[in-house]
């Protein structure tokens, strides 16, 4: 396959072809030197769209056009900003949980959560994950295909039953990531599509053949 065609495809994709996809990145350190405590990221077709951490402890729009987001929702910076807060002191929490099933002290730690939506707006199909990590392995994940929590670590079966009991926060999620999430990629995409093209056209620009 020769560099064009390749390029070409890339480019095919990030213009909507393929998948679409929003997603939230969580991370929270322990004993990391000038680093905040706690970053939250959003990003749509890989595209940041905003930020929020511990040290300035408010969520901030990284593109332009998301001033209709919050132009159509006034307190919408406000609830990220008190979602950011509320994760942060979990992530606190579940941080010195883990050193404890790990039997660790001190040191630097790092907690992870990544979760989102995808969605193929050719076919319609729609798919959503949440994965937890833990010191740069996996932890514990949700499989939304049979409702239930994976647990790769022995330290995560705990969590793995008291989360797969609570059938109430499953279908909470379930319905998060198949539905919730999947109407908010869609306004994202709708309002920021120009500008998501045009850093697809930056990223991949096409070469074309001169006389």
């Amino acid at each position: 396959m020769s560099e064009l065609t390749m390029k070409t495809l890339m480019f095919l994709a990030l213009l909507g072809i393929m998948t679409h996809s929003l997603k939230y990145i969580f991370t929270a350190s322990s004993g990391v030197p000038n680093f905040p405590e706690f970053v939250t990221v959003g990003l749509v077709d890989e595209v940041q769209i905003d930020h929020c951490d511990s040290n300035t402890r408010r969520a901030e729009p990284k593109q332009d056009w998301m001033s209709r987001v919050t132009a159509e929702d006034p307190q919408y910076l406000e609830m990220e900003t008190q979602a950011s807060v509320r994760a942060q002191r979990t992530f606190k929490a579940n941080i010195e949980t883990a050193k404890q099933r790990f039997n660790q002290t001190g040191g630097v730690h790092i907690a992870q959560r990544m979760y989102g939506c995808e969605w193929d707006d050719d076919t319609g199909e729609v798919n959503g994950y949440d994965q937890w990590g833990y010191d740069g392995e996996d932890f514990i994940a949700f499989d939304l295909k049979t409702e239930t929590w994976i647990a790769p670590k022995p330290q995560a079966v705990i969590t793995k039953h008291k989360w797969d009991y609570n059938k109430a926060q499953i279908a909470q999620k379930k319905q998060y990531l198949t539905q919730i999430c999947i109407d908010w990629l869609k306004k994202y995409l709708d309002y920021g599509r120009s500008s998501l093209l045009r850093t697809a056209e930056t990223l991949f620009p096409l070469q074309r053949n001169t006389p």
